[in-house]
């Protein structure tokens, strides 16, 4: 008995398959993509002086009053909470000494303390017997209000500190009552033990006086030293001259670089150069890198960075966390003239967030023909390049730019030797015994801060999705 097969004939090829035809066929190719290009919103906006000495001098006012900076904490885990020495000169009263062992001394004095959420630390009107320094955690800073009320003046939090100012008072009295938010640490230490390390150190005594005659001379509302004007007055009374006083150390800026060496080896640029010179594309890669290391630098560079730079009076925290309209309102009425606002993108994530919750619906702006968003109508740029702390907290900045406008600035170098892009050139450096040529790729950059309200910092902004 015969079966028939159920298996399909095999049906011979009629035609060119198409992998076989590739073979004969031009492909068509991209350019070289790379991932890690941004749209380096800060190189963008920032106005650009050209500095040809490769130095800017930014010429202040004198001031008077010192402004406040931040001690920092060293922890070593559990109850082993110090202070470095050294950060201790961030105090108003103690700023410019440099006698470590006086410090490190003062350091010694302070000692940790737990504290809870809800916990009265010092209460308005009392008296003061000892100095702060916040190890970790939040503080609310309260008042009475004018009928009665209490009142709540703003947040302090890691490195900030209180007490310190009540130096040079003769019967010195809590103006306001501290109050814990968070759980945390303080370290404290008695006014006592402080007054024991000056009755021992002549020099000490000496710079606090100095300060504290500082301190009492007229200044505006911005500390600078007063200049003497007569208003609303009738007659011929004796009209007093005065002076502009100008700071006889100003900041300087130096250029820094960011350079890299490019090789190329010449058998692939004489063969490989069609259709896309391969010289050039190794360059526009490279050139991009060097740009997002600009970028990162300009934020994050402990010398001219801004958020390294930006004055400690300029830095504000949230009042509950996440980043709210409230917190950008306070962030932008710091100062005249908001130009934009810097954010990483899950810090702009966060603020939506909570503008959901509250019905509100950020609107827009169009710079340079993109749609961003923006509150108050100043546009809110993204840049990944400001850092994300492990607690998934982070910063968002805002800026005043310009000369003309005591602003922020960048700073490079235009008409550089061998320029390829501003203040960014291309040195050919030779061929080795391995036939490898080598181009010296350098760019020239810093960025400064006018006047100390240009730039403001809203820290500790908590990015963290809350659970569903």
């Amino acid at each position: 008995m015969s079966t028939e097969s159920t298996e399909p004939a095999t049906q011979s090829q009629l035609s060119l398959s198409t992998q076989a035809a590739r073979n004969l066929a031009t492909t068509t190719k991209t350019r070289p993509q790379m991932q890690a290009i941004t749209s380096r919103w800060l190189l963008r906006m920032l106005p650009w002086v050209d500095v040809k000495g490769g130095t800017y001098r930014v010429n202040r006012r004198l001031t008077h009053t010192v402004g406040r900076g931040r001690v920092s904490v060293l922890q070593n885990g559990g109850s082993d909470i110090r202070i470095i020495p050294e950060t201790l000169a961030e105090l108003p009263v103690l700023r410019g000494y440099d006698d470590i062992d006086v410090l490190r001394a003062i350091a010694e004095t302070f000692n940790p303390r737990r504290i809870r959420a809800g916990e009265v630390i010092v209460e308005a009107g009392t008296p003061v017997t000892e100095t702060y320094v916040i190890a970790h955690g939040r503080l609310e800073r309260l008042s009475v209000g004018k009928y009665g009320g209490t009142e709540n003046l703003g947040v302090i939090a890691d490195g900030d500190q209180f007490g310190d100012e009540a130096l040079g008072q003769e019967v010195p009295h809590w103006r306001h009552t501290f109050r814990a938010a968070t759980d945390g640490t303080l370290l404290v230490s008695r006014w006592s033990d402080f007054q024991r390390i000056l009755g021992n150190a002549p020099d000490l005594r000496r710079h606090i006086e100095t300060y504290l005659d500082n301190a009492r001379k007229p200044v505006n509302r911005r500390g600078e030293a007063e200049v003497a004007i007569a208003s609303g007055h009738a007659g011929e009374p004796s009209i007093d001259g005065t002076y502009v006083d100008y700071d006889v150390q100003p900041r300087e800026y130096e250029l820094s670089v960011a350079q890299t060496v490019l090789r190329v080896h010449t058998r692939v640029a004489d063969l490989f150069n069609g259709p896309m010179n391969q010289v050039e594309e190794q360059l526009r890669l490279t050139v991009h890198g060097i740009r997002e290391r600009e970028e990162g630098e300009l934020l994050n560079n402990p010398e001219f960075g801004l958020l390294h730079n930006a004055d400690y009076s300029q830095r504000i925290y949230t009042w509950s966390g996440p980043p709210t309209p409230d917190d950008l309102d306070d962030l932008i009425s710091m100062r005249r003239k908001t130009r934009f606002l810097l954010a990483h993108p899950k810090a702009i994530a966060a603020f939506f967030r909570e503008c959901n919750k509250r019905g509100l619906v950020p609107g827009s702006t169009n710079v340079e023909g993109h749609e961003v968003p923006a509150w108050r109508g100043i546009p809110i740029f993204p840049c990944g390049k400001i850092p994300i702390s492990e607690h998934q907290t982070t910063s968002i900045l805002a800026m005043r730019t310009g000369e003309d406008d005591q602003g922020v600035v960048g700073l490079h170098q235009l008409g550089i030797p061998e320029e390829y892009e501003p203040s960014l050139n291309v040195r050919f450096m030779g061929i080795n015994e391995k036939a490898v040529m080598s181009y010296l790729v350098s760019a020239y950059y810093s960025a400064a801060i006018l006047v100390p309200d240009a730039i403001g910092i809203l820290e500790n902004v908590d990015i963290a999705a809350p659970r569903s």
